[in-house]
Order: structure tokens, then C-alpha cells, then sequence
């Protein structure tokens, strides 16, 4: 006797979608990933991914293992929407696994839905940060969301957004259980006066600390009062560098939305430290002079923030401004009357804010004593000419005010007397 077993072809289908968020300038993109599993063998992933999404099934496929589950050996297409945005990094591996698990019923996750889920994956299942957590928390909440899951380590940072439940995870077994209702998660919460309250009291440099130079100081306290561009021409060892980063300690409070917009610029590069989730000091950037002009305002083929826009709202230092290429002096010129740089590829445009205070310093001359009788060398005026030749006029006319710098007598700097 023959028996003949007929199979519902639907047993398999399943779709289901997760919710990621794509960075595109210092704004975040929700991203819609659809997993469907169905009969078949294959993996297909579709939707403009880049190659570090590409290669993530492989990170994906260890994480599972290693923690119990598996990639069902059917047939899997994943597909990012919208499909026409490119999608850049790894810290869509947390979503592409937890769709897959819903999809293959492997985890009950009905609230999916209501949550946007980003994060890194080991081969242990442990998660490692990621890029832009702020900016893709505050489109996440404009958007509705209930909550955002992503790695323990930005969790400060995205809980600075209100109305939006911020859960840092440490290992997928966390995301897993928190959807199939074992374990609850505890909000990450932030206080953002506490935070600022903290950073006025301890400046990491104070201009208290600058003995004599009165008259120079005085000039810094009108550029800091007024948001100035300075430059500071004297010779060596004359306290220029050490002014100048004691400047930010004399600028006025960041106000909380100059605190935010600073801090979606660090977020998007990387650069926020894991201990501090908010930007309440004004940022100092000091570039060598051997930086390029991409490297400086931005550029290549998927344009990050650079340098003036990672000083946006704090203080850029160009030390030995001389020293710098002329085309990297010159592509500030315009960021500097427009408080913010655009770069135009052929696909697309973005624009990112760069109203910073410049403090430039140089030497009035080559040999750096220019004018001190007791100078070891002396500089030709040719050769002071060719020196300062290197700054255009255009530049200079940007710089409000110029102060002469004297070294400070050894009498001033041995007083005991605080500045």
C-alpha cells in the first residue's frame, strides 16, 4: 500500500519585518527589513546593501549557533526598504538576526512592530557599538516607535531623547528573551541637568591658568564674547597653544539644543565616549597641518564630517597656519561666512553645520623671532614675505582680530597668583 503525503505548501511562508535606521548626513532614515522564509535553499539579500552588510550572514549564522539557534535552511530573501538608499555598516546585523528568528518562528517577537533594533554582532552573540544611536533615536520617536534596542554602550547617549524608551542590550540571548517574554529590560534614563551642571565646574583646561599676557587675554575674552576668529602671531614658546586651548573655557554655556546638534555630529563619526552620552563642553579641534582639504570640510565618495564640523559650536585651532596647504586654507572660506559646508556628488547632496570659532596661530616670521634682538636667527624680508605670502587675503579679512603675542617675562610666570 502506497501512502501519499501532502504537505501544505504555506507551512513554511512566513514574513516578517524589522524595523533598522539608516544615517544619511546627521539625519536618520527608518529602514524597513523584510525577511521572508519560504520553501527552497538560498540566502538573498536585496535592497542596496553595501559590502559589510553583504558578509554579515556569516557573523549572523555563528552568533545563532553559538547561542542555540540556526539559520533554517530554506529559502531566505531579506529585503532592505526603501530599496533605492544605499544601506552602509554592520550595526544592521542585530536586525537582519532577530528578523530571521521571528520569520522562522524560531522566537514569538509580536511586538516587533514597536521597536527599532540596531547593533553589531560577534560570533559570541555579544554586541559591539554603533554609529549615529542619537539621531536614529530622535527619528525613532518622531516616528512613533514605542522603543529603541541597541548596544549597552550608546544607551546614554539615545536616552537623552524623552518619550522614547531606550534599552542597552550587552548579548542577542538579551534581545531574545525581552520578545519571547523571559526577561525585562531596564530603560537606560539620562539627566540632562546633572550633566551640564557636572561639566561647567570641571573644564578640561581653564584660561585661569594663564599667567601675565594681559592684554592678549583681554583680546580673547572679546573674541570668545563675541564668537570672533583670532590669530595669535608671536614667536615660539610665547603661550599661543596654551591659549588657545584654554579658550572654550571662557565661552559662554552650551544651550541644550547647541549640546544636541553637537552631539549628532560626534555620534555619526564615532567619536562619543561610551561614559558621557550628551556634548556639554564645547568641542577644540586642532588638525596637524599636514591634514588634507577632503579631511578638513569633507568629502570622498560617501561624504562623513570632517574637522570644521566636528568643531560646530566649540573652537577650531589651526596651529602654524603658515604650514598648512594653500587650497586647505582657502576651501574655509566659504564655510566660514555660511556657517555650514555642502558637498554635491552627482547622486546627492549634504549639508553639514560648521559655525565654529577659528583661533590660528603662527610665527611672524620663518625663523620665528622676528624683531628680538637677541634672536639666535633672523629671517631675509624676502623670506618673511614668501612666509606670510602663504595666507591669502581673502582668509585673512575672515580673522576679526589680529594680536601680537610676547613671550611672558620669568617673574609672571613664577607667581603664585592665579589669572
Amino acid at each position: 500500500m502506497i501512502i501519499f503525503l501532502i504537505l501544505d505548501s504555506q507551512t513554511y511562508l512566513m514574513l516578517k519585518k524589522v524595523y533598522g535606521s539608516a544615517v544619511f548626513g546627521v539625519e536618520a532614515h527608518t529602514i524597513t527589513v523584510e525577511v521572508n522564509v519560504d520553501n527552497g535553499i538560498g540566502y538573498h539579500l536585496v535592497g542596496l546593501p553595501d559590502n559589510a552588510i553583504k558578509e554579515s550572514n556569516f557573523r549572523i549564522a555563528a552568533a545563532l549557533e553559538n547561542n542555540g539557534f540556526r539559520i533554517p535552511g530554506k529559502k531566505i530573501i531579506i529585503n532592505m526598504s526603501p530599496a533605492d538608499m544605499r544601506k552602509e555598516g554592520s550595526a544592521y546585523e542585530l536586525t537582519l538576526a532577530v528578523g530571521i528568528l521571528a520569520a522562522s518562528n524560531q522566537i514569538k517577537a509580536q511586538e516587533l512592530e514597536g521597536y527599532v533594533i540596531m547593533g553589531e554582532l560577534s560570533l559570541d552573540g555579544s554586541l559591539q557599538p554603533i554609529k549615529g544611536a542619537l539621531p536614529i533615536a530622535i527619528k525613532a520617536k518622531q516616528e512613533g516607535f514605542k522603543g529603541f534596542i541597541l548596544p549597552d554602550e550608546n544607551a546614554k547617549e539615545a536616552a537623552i531623547v524623552e518619550g522614547l524608551m531606550v534599552y542597552g542590550v550587552e548579548h542577542i540571548m538579551d534581545v531574545i528573551n525581552f520578545f519571547d517574554k523571559n526577561k525585562t529590560l531596564t530603560p537606560t534614563h539620562f539627566d540632562i541637568k546633572k550633566e551640564f551642571e557636572s561639566a561647567l565646574l570641571t573644564p578640561e583646561f581653564d584660561f585661569a591658568d594663564v599667567k601675565g599676557q594681559e592684554s592678549i587675554k583681554r583680546c580673547m575674552e572679546i573674541a570668545a564674547a563675541g564668537g570672533h576668529n583670532i590669530i595669535l602671531i608671536g614667536p615660539p614658546g610665547s603661550g599661543k597653544t596654551m591659549l588657545a586651548k584654554r579658550l572654550p573655557s571662557i565661552l559662554p554655556p552650551m544651550t541644550l539644543q547647541e549640546a544636541l546638534e553637537t552631539t549628532k555630529i560626534h555620534s555619526v563619526v564615532g567619536r562619543l565616549r561610551a561614559s558621557s552620552g550628551l556634548m556639554t563642553q564645547r568641542p577644540f579641534r586642532s588638525p596637524h597641518h599636514t591634514i588634507s582639504d577632503v579631511a578638513l570640510v569633507g568629502g570622498g565618495q560617501y561624504p562623513q564630517p570632517c574637522e570644521i564640523s566636528m568643531a560646530h559650536n566649540g573652537v577650531l585651532f589651526l596651529d602654524e597656519l603658515p604650514e598648512f596647504k594653500r587650497s586647505v586654507l582657502e576651501v574655509m572660506r566659504q564655510p566660514l561666512e555660511d556657517l555650514e559646508v555642502t558637498i554635491s556628488r552627482a547622486k546627492f547632496t549634504v549639508t553639514y553645520p560648521s559655525s565654529f570659532m577659528l583661533v590660528a596661530s603662527m610665527n611672524p616670521s620663518p625663523s620665528g623671532f622676528f624683531n628680538d634682538p637677541s634672536a639666535p636667527l633672523t629671517s631675509s624680508p624676502a623670506e618673511i614675505q614668501r612666509y606670510m605670502g602663504k595666507i591669502s587675503g581673502p582668509l585673512l579679512d575672515r580673522i576679526d582680530i589680529h594680536v601680537e603675542v610676547t613671550p611672558v617675562p620669568f617673574e609672571k610666570l613664577t607667581e603664585e597668583r592665579r589669572g
